[in-house]
């Protein structure tokens, strides 16, 4: 994963310890400590410490918590963050973000309110 100062970040999946595919529908509490990616449906809620990529065909309803979160696929619930949010141009987000640090490149969707801070607590 490399980041680059006012970029969206570069992964290479195979980096990514965990997929959930296109073809799971998953409902239930996710945790986990490295990286996830999501390329299917999600509903429920996720509290992590470790790096979560929502993919492009994701369909995510779920308040999330996670050190770092990477949106390029659709999120309903609130978003908060250790370290940084990235929203891509053709993510869909409907929630509050709380990070430090948040990036949003131009013409994706998002509908809720930005706190740049560190969110309160460890989990939702």
């Amino acid at each position: 994963m490399e980041v680059r100062e006012n970029r969206i970040t570069i992964i290479d999946e195979s980096d990514i310890e965990t997929v959930l595919s296109r073809d799971i529908e998953f409902k239930g509490t996710l945790s986990f400590d490295r990286g996830l990616s999501i390329k299917g449906k999600f509903c429920g809620r996720i509290n992590a410490t470790g790096s979560l990529f929502i993919d492009e065909t994701a369909d995510v309803e779920a308040d999330i918590f996670a050190g770092f979160v990477s949106v390029k696929g659709k999120v309903k619930g609130n978003i908060r963050a250790l370290s940084r949010v990235e929203i891509f141009s053709r993510a869909q987000v409907e929630g509050d973000i709380t990070a430090p640090d948040i990036l949003m490149e131009s013409g994706c969707r998002f509908d809720g309110k930005c706190s740049m801070k560190k969110p309160d607590g460890g989990e939702i």
